[in-house]
């Protein structure tokens, strides 16, 4: 029985596809849901000074954090406890290292349904999660839109 579901989102409308499946298997095994947002880091050098980089590192986490806990209070309002966690590693790396540190049983992930060379040119979070994850990954197809990553 999985006590954690994890959930990464990127603030596009098909990693939210995602949701309701997330959401169906946190009420399904009575489980903690997780929201989980990935921030890339920014590289050092460049245009920006230290401090606009830190700003600007900083920013991303707070609408990050609104993202989320905007979510985590709908899910909260179905009577799942809801978590909400930002990361500033890598997506891949964020998933498969939260979820094995923090004793996640199921990780609930959305894929683009990018195949050949433009899964290779583009690279898949969700084909290396679910490589790289050591539990069980629900991988949800989305379906339309870009939205907003």
């Amino acid at each position: 029985m999985h006590k954690r579901v994890l959930l990464p989102l990127d603030r596009s409308t098909i990693a939210e596809q995602a949701l309701p499946h997330a959401v169906q298997q946190a009420e399904r095994f009575r489980a903690n849901l997780i929201l989980l947002q990935a921030i890339n880091p920014l590289p050092h050098g460049g245009a920006l000074t230290a401090i606009e980089l830190g700003w600007v590192q900083e920013q991303a986490g707070e609408w990050a954090r609104d993202y989320l806990e905007s979510i985590a209070t709908e899910v909260r309002a179905r009577g799942i406890p809801a978590k909400v966690v930002i990361s500033l590693e890598p997506a891949h790396e964020a998933i498969t290292q939260f979820a094995e540190t923090n004793g996640v049983g199921l990780i609930v992930i959305s894929s683009r349904g990018h195949s050949g060379p433009s899964r290779w040119l583009m690279g898949s979070v969700a084909d290396r999660v679910v490589r790289g994850a050591a539990m069980p990954v629900l991988l949800v197809r989305g379906h339309g839109g870009m939205g907003v990553s």
